[in-house]
This record gives structure tokens, C-alpha cells and sequence, in this order.
């Protein structure tokens, strides 16, 4: 116990030793806590500002931290000659969401004009605006926040009315300019069409919505969205506990790399930021596998004489890393590799933060003859060749042989790749077309062994279309004026040939030909008008239009919610505080 709490007493003396900030700008690195990116219109906006040269960021790994978000805008702050009128307002209302982490007390900002309620004590300033509470101690060396959630959206087609509601709160905290505290609760239902038909997400349906588990509920879908974490951080990086949706791999619709389509999983974090042409990042998480383990059970006391036995699910766990170069603003290159492995507890090598895993599930395996765990590489790229225009692509890489690349070997390797670019302000500010594609082999993501599939509470941990399939995606885009955004979305998902991955016929499943009989397919056309009244509240009407339909012999049920199954018009409006 001794040494344990020497080991704590020298990471924590290692991180307090270094000063908070650099090159005389410290109040540009507090409050290492994500912002959740549920939240896309702060996203949307710096995607414009990169896209047009304004600033840099690193779009390949989110969620961006609330710190690292405020030293961008920042940044455009002081390029604000290259901004017309609509982004200058947009750069002045997004600062004030970060007044915090800049030091200061947020004001309430509308059409030029700020209102502030504030009170002075002798030992903090508190805000009251948005509507939230911002604290910030005159030393400046705690601050916190406290944010009410609350929001509801109505959905109607020919099948009824279906509504989603959610409340909740969130806190943040920052302590002596090195800790961050931060947690939320949401609490959501889906109710209208019966039990299932209110449910419109579930592991097998092939959408793009955030993947949830429900508790029981008579009424429709209910289920709780509890997140947080603690992070001990300096200047030059962090290490945390916490528990978030994260997103890997360069895209605007769907990453094939890390989606965050599965629910938010606890996970033991590192970030590293040295200098600003390099980043690392690493995490290990605890998975829901959904996978019951026949060997590990509970006895219930069912009645005075009998009992039951409550089978527990199996372990499963998931280490990854990225390193991310940014040798100029107009390119940026990651790499890196990760593992699912399920064990009785949790596997040392697997904390190595850099390593090639699949080299130490050899060596932990190999000699004892047993199965390999679940190992994956992968890259993403951005480039930007001139103003306005930046092109982008990741790689995602299952199994790999170099022999199945030979034009005489009918086996394909098991991969998934993605293509898309933005154009964005011209010759229109505000204006911006995006376009996507992506493309999964045969068999990637899956293992012969269930509970090493990639995937997450049963969903899908990399693209949610999964495997043999392609996505089509084509977005137009307009901001025009302050915190008005119109978008016109088009998206063709494409489900072919489902295999199960058997290993012992796996040669012969691999060397079929991927994307040649479809077995599901949906066309959607979207409209959506979001306004952000003030921060993090905001109003929004979509009209969807999509035909999901299935090929023969295949299960329209298994992939598309009822609500949306066949031709449907669907209307949505809805108002939250908070996303």
C-alpha cells in the first residue's frame, strides 16, 4: 500500500512541477474536458474556419478537449481579417461558451449587443447566463460550471407520432489549474409506436444514430446516459479516468476507424501535446461484451428452498493508440493500431501506451497454442492544397497478406477504407459541400470468437454499416447568419452478402466476391434548420425522406426500425439546453 501511494504522490508531483501554461498564453490550457460531440455545431464551425486556412486542427481524433477548442478560436480571433461579418458574429458567440477556459465570465452576446448578470464576492465572480452557472475565484484557480439539460423532439410519418425526451445537468470543474472534474446525467425515453417500434436504434439497424442500452421500460425505449471523468493535466499533456464517446479516423458522416456509434465506455486515457506538429493519444476500456460467460455466476436466493444461478458477461477490454504529425497546417498523417481482447482481468501489456499490439498478442498467445486476440491498424490523412478545398481519407485494417494483393488469388484481405472532401466559402462564405464514401470488405470487424468481435454493448465499434457494405454520403451546407445552419443531406447506405465469420471456412467466405448482391439498401434525402438561440440551446426542424427496403430472402426487420421502414415523409422539431 506504501508503494502504491508513493507512486501516486510522484505522478502527481511530476504533473504539478510543470507550469500550467507557455509562451506566456496559460490560460489557454485549462480544463482538459471534452466537449461531447453530440454538440456539432461548434464542430461544424471549426470545420469551416480549417477548411478556409483560418486556423489548424486536428479533425482525426475527437472529442476536442474544451481547452484546446478555446485556443482555436483564439486563434481566429487574431486572423479576424479573413472572417466576413456572419463568422465574426459566430466567432464572438462560440467564445463566450469558453469564457472559462479563457480566464474570464461569459457574457450573454445577441446581435451585437452583451448582457450579463453577474455578482461579486471577495473571493469569486459568479455568471448567471445561457442558462447556466459559471464560478471563476479571483486567483483563477477554480472555476466551474453547472448546466441544466433538458430537451424534447417530435417525430411524425405515417406510422404515428414518436417523441424523445431527455433531461439531466452537468458540472465542470477545474482545480488549481492542473485537475479537471467533470460528469452528466441524462435521462431519455422514446415512447409512441409500441415497445418496438419506439426503439429506433439497436445494434442490428443499420443508421448512424448514437448506439444506447435500454433499461425496462412497458412505454417504449428508456435508458440513461451517465458520463464524466477526473484528468490530471499540465501543458504539455494529460492522463485521465473517464468515461466518453471518442472518434477516430478523419470523416464528416461516419468514421470507419472509431465511429462512436457504440455507447460511451470507461476507458483509462493519455494525451500527449509536445509541440504543435505532434500528438499521441492512448486509451484502454472496459467493453460490454453482451456475451454470458457459462463458467462465472451468482446464486440467487429465488425462494426459501430453492435458488437460481445468475450468469454474469465476459470480460472484454480494448487498448488503442494514434500518433498524429502535423508538419504544416495544410497536412496532417495518423497511424495506429489497437487490440479487443477478452480475459479474466485485465492484460499488462496492453497499458504499454506505445506498442504494436499484435506483437504482444503473438507473444502472449502463440507459444500456448491458443487463439490470437483481436488486433487492428489503421491510418488517416488530411490535406489541404489550397483555401477552401480539404480532402481527406482513412484505412482501416483488419487482416492483411500481402499474397491476397496477387490478381490470381480470389481471396480479399479484410479491410475498410473512406474518401471524402469539403469545400467550403467559396465563392460563397458560408457555403459548403461535402461529399463521402466509404467501402468495408468482407468479414471486417468480426472474429470467429463473439465476445472479440469490434464491437461494443453489441454495437458496432467502427463504421455502422459494418461489413461488405458502402456508404454514399453528399451534404450542401449554408450559415446564413449568426448560428443559422441549413443543411441538405443525401446518403445511400448499401448492405450486400452477410457472412458469418466461421474459421474454419473462413479462405472460402473471403474469397467471395464483396459488393455484388445486395441485400439491403436506403436512399435518405434530409433537409435540417438548426438555430442556436444561445449556447448550447438550440431549435431545430428536419424533414427526412427515405425508402429502406430489403432484397429477396432478406429480413427488413433486422436492419431498419419499424418506424422507418419502406417510403416514409418524416417531420422532427425539437428544443434542447444542452445537446
Amino acid at each position: 500500500m506504501r508503494a502504491t501511494q508513493s507512486k501516486i504522490v510522484l505522478l502527481l508531483s511530476i504533473f504539478l512541477a510543470f507550469p500550467l501554461g507557455r509562451d506566456g498564453v496559460g490560460c489557454l490550457y485549462a480544463q482538459r474536458i471534452p466537449q461531447a460531440i453530440e454538440y456539432t455545431e461548434i464542430y461544424d464551425f471549426l470545420e469551416e474556419l480549417t477548411t478556409d486556412g483560418v486556423i489548424a486542427s486536428n479533425a482525426a481524433i475527437k472529442p476536442y478537449t474544451r481547452d484546446v477548442i478555446a485556443r482555436m478560436l483564439a486563434e481566429a480571433q487574431s486572423r479576424d481579417s479573413l472572417l466576413n461579418k456572419r463568422q465574426k458574429d459566430d466567432l464572438q458567440f462560440y467564445m463566450q461558451d469558453y469564457a472559462l477556459e479563457l480566464d474570464t465570465l461569459p457574457t450573454y452576446y445577441s446581435y451585437g449587443h452583451r448582457h450579463v448578470t453577474q455578482w461579486i464576492t471577495p473571493v469569486s465572480n459568479l455568471s448567471l447566463v445561457d442558462p447556466s452557472l459559471h464560478i471563476l475565484t479571483k486567483d483563477k484557480n477554480f472555476k466551474m460550471r453547472i448546466r441544466p439539460i433538458l430537451g424534447m423532439d417530435l417525430s411524425y410519418n405515417t406510422n404515428g407520432l414518436l417523441m424523445h425526451r431527455w433531461y439531466g445537468a452537468e458540472i465542470q470543474m477545474d482545480v488549481a489549474k492542473h485537475l479537471s472534474i467533470w460528469g452528466s446525467i441524462r435521462d431519455n425515453s422514446w415512447s409512441g409506436q409500441g415497445v418496438d417500434g419506439s426503439k429506433i436504434t439497436k445494434p442490428g439497424y443499420l443508421n448512424n444514430l448514437a448506439g444506447v442500452q435500454y433499461k425496462e421500460a412497458n412505454y417504449g425505449g428508456d435508458f440513461s446516459d451517465s458520463r464524466g471523468g477526473i484528468s490530471l493535466y499540465a501543458w504539455w499533456g494529460s492522463i485521465g479516468v473517464q468515461r466518453e464517446r471518442i472518434k477516430w479516423g478523419d470523416a464528416q458522416h461516419c468514421s470507419n476507424i472509431l465511429s462512436a456509434h457504440n455507447p460511451a465506455v470507461p476507458m483509462f486515457t493519455i494525451q500527449l501535446t509536445p509541440c504543435k506538429w505532434f500528438q499521441f493519444d492512448y486509451f484502454h476500456a472496459w467493453l460490454p461484451s453482451n456475451v454470458i460467460d457459462s463458467t462465472y455466476w451468482y446464486v440467487e436466493q429465488q425462494t426459501a428452498t430453492t435458488t437460481q444461478r445468475e450468469y454474469r458477461p465476459a470480460n472484454k477490454f480494448m487498448a488503442a493508440n494514434m500518433f498524429t504529425f502535423m508538419p504544416c497546417k495544410y497536412v496532417q498523417f495518423s497511424f495506429g493500431n489497437s487490440i479487443v481482447y477478452a480475459e479474466r482481468n485485465v492484460q499488462a501489456a496492453y497499458f504499454i501506451p506505445i506498442a504494436f499490439y499484435k506483437s504482444l498478442d503473438h507473444l502472449l498467445t502463440k507459444g500456448l497454442g491458443t487463439e490470437n486476440q483481436n488486433s487492428q491498424a489503421f491510418a488517416s490523412i488530411s490535406i489541404r492544397p489550397t483555401d477552401h478545398l480539404r480532402l481527406y481519407g482513412s484505412f482501416f485494417l483488419d487482416e492483411f497478406k500481402l499474397a491476397r494483393l496477387k490478381k490470381d488469388n480470389p481471396q480479399h484481405n479484410l479491410v475498410s477504407y473512406l474518401v471524402g472532401f469539403n469545400w467550403s466559402g467559396w465563392p460563397v462564405k458560408g457555403l459548403a459541400l461535402r461529399g463521402e464514401f466509404a467501402r468495408t470488405n468482407i468479414a471486417t470487424y468480426e472474429h470467429s470468437i463473439p465476445v472479440l468481435d469490434f464491437t461494443s454493448n453489441s454495437y458496432q465499434i467502427g463504421h455502422y454499416m459494418g461489413s461488405n457494405a458502402q456508404s454514399i454520403f453528399v451534404q450542401l451546407s449554408y450559415r446564413p447568419t449568426r448560428s443559422l445552419r441549413l443543411t441538405l443531406d443525401y446518403t445511400r447506405d448499401t448492405k450486400y452478402t452477410a457472412y458469418d465469420y466461421i474459421r474454419g471456412d473462413i479462405k472460402e467466405i473471403i474469397s467471395q466476391t464483396p459488393f455484388v448482391n445486395p441485400i439491403w439498401e436506403n436512399d435518405e434525402v434530409k433537409f435540417r434548420a438548426v438555430y442556436e438561440v444561445f449556447n448550447n440551446c438550440y431549435a431545430h426542424v428536419d424533414f427526412l425522406y427515405n425508402y429502406a427496403r430489403a432484397g429477396k430472402d432478406a429480413d427488413l426487420q433486422k436492419y431498419t426500425p419499424a418506424y422507418l421502414q419502406g417510403k416514409k415523409f418524416t417531420f422532427t422539431c425539437g428544443l434542447s439546453f444542452g445537446f
